[in-house]
């Protein structure tokens, strides 16, 4: 969102907070540093990421929406992977992880899949709280999109398009 601000609007005291925020909405925020935990025991971190377009999904096996939308964030997978995108599929701190580890395997998830033991991934990313939650961040590290719920995939299919073209 392009924003003007005029001056007389940051001169008023009760729209200057209102001005500020509106003005903010155009900058992306920076991805937050992570460690992710996978269900093979090894690690990943943002620094092994770094140069790649990014989906972060956290998701339970519980919710019914999440399982529902798992087939289409592998097919965007597959679609997109050769060209540069990672997904990381986070299950929320009260999955337990053997139900996670059965999902994953009788699925075949082809991505990886990370525990969020203590909710702590959960809280970096921005206090999620419902699943799933979807994010996708550019080559750079910016989160230039979340999704509260299933995502629209055909406009999640062109947004990872056009960010796989830039450099």
């Amino acid at each position: 969102m392009n924003v003007r601000l005029r001056p007389w609007l940051l001169a008023t005291p009760l729209l200057a907070p209102l001005a500020a925020a509106l003005a903010g909405c155009a900058r992306a925020e920076r991805a937050p540093a992570s460690t992710f935990h996978l269900l093979d025991g090894s690690t990943l971190t943002s620094a092994d990421l770094q140069g790649r377009v990014l989906l972060v999904n956290f998701w339970a096996t519980t919710c019914v929406s999440c399982v529902k939308e798992m087939p289409q964030l592998v097919d965007t997978y597959r679609r997109f992977q050769p060209r540069g995108f990672e997904t990381v599929a986070v299950a929320m701190s009260y999955d337990p992880p053997e139900w996670v580890a059965n999902f994953a395997r009788t699925r075949q998830l082809p991505f990886k899949v990370a525990l969020d033991h203590d909710g702590t991934l959960a809280r970096d990313w921005g206090e999620v709280k419902l699943t799933p939650t979807t994010y996708i961040v550019d080559r750079q590290g910016r989160i230039v999109k979340r999704y509260v719920g299933e995502p629209d995939f055909a406009a999640l299919g062109a947004l990872l398009d056009q960010l796989l073209a830039e450099s």
